[in-house]
C-alpha cells in the first residue's frame, strides 16, 4: 500500500478514534502468515491474523494483502493504525489481559466504524482477540 493511502487511513483513524494526530504514519512491513502464526498468535496454528502492531511503532500486514485496495483490505489497516495511536497515547497497559481485551474491542469498533462509512452499511467482522500478553 503506498504512502498517500497510509496518510489518508491514519487521517480516518484519528477522525474515527478522537486519539491526535502524531504527525507521522507508522512503520509498515509486509511478513508471510507464519509470522503472525509465531508472533500475534503464539505458535497457534488455525491463526487467521493478517495484521499486528509489535508496540514499538512498527504495523505487519500479510504480504498476501500488499496489493489489496479494497474496503475490508483498508479496515485492517485502520485496526492496527488503532494500536499504533494507542500505543503512542498509552491509554491501555500493555501487560494486563483486561487492558488487551479493551484495545481489542476499541480497534474492532473503529475498524467498524470505518467500514460503515466506506461501505455504507453495516459490515460483520470476525472478532478473533489475540491471546493476552505473557506478564
Amino acid at each position: 500500500m503506498d504512502a498517500h493511502l497510509i496518510a489518508v487511513l491514519l487521517s480516518w483513524t484519528v477522525h474515527l478514534s478522537g486519539y491526535p494526530h502524531p504527525g507521522d504514519p507508522p512503520e509498515i512491513q509486509y511478513r508471510p502468515h507464519e509470522f503472525f502464526v509465531e508472533h500475534a498468535c503464539l505458535g497457534n496454528k488455525n491463526c487467521r491474523v493478517a495484521g499486528w502492531y509489535n508496540d514499538e511503532g512498527v504495523i505487519y500486514i500479510d504480504e498476501r494483502l500488499r496489493e489489496q485496495r479494497d474496503a475490508y483490505t483498508r479496515s485492517l489497516y485502520v485496526h492496527e493504525i488503532t494500536h499504533y495511536l494507542q500505543d503512542l497515547n498509552n491509554k491501555y497497559n500493555k501487560k494486563e489481559c483486561t487492558d488487551h481485551q479493551k484495545r481489542e474491542r476499541e480497534a474492532y469498533s473503529i475498524q467498524r466504524q470505518y467500514l460503515n462509512k466506506i461501505a455504507g452499511r453495516f459490515t460483520a467482522i470476525y472478532i478473533n482477540y489475540p491471546p493476552c500478553p505473557i506478564s
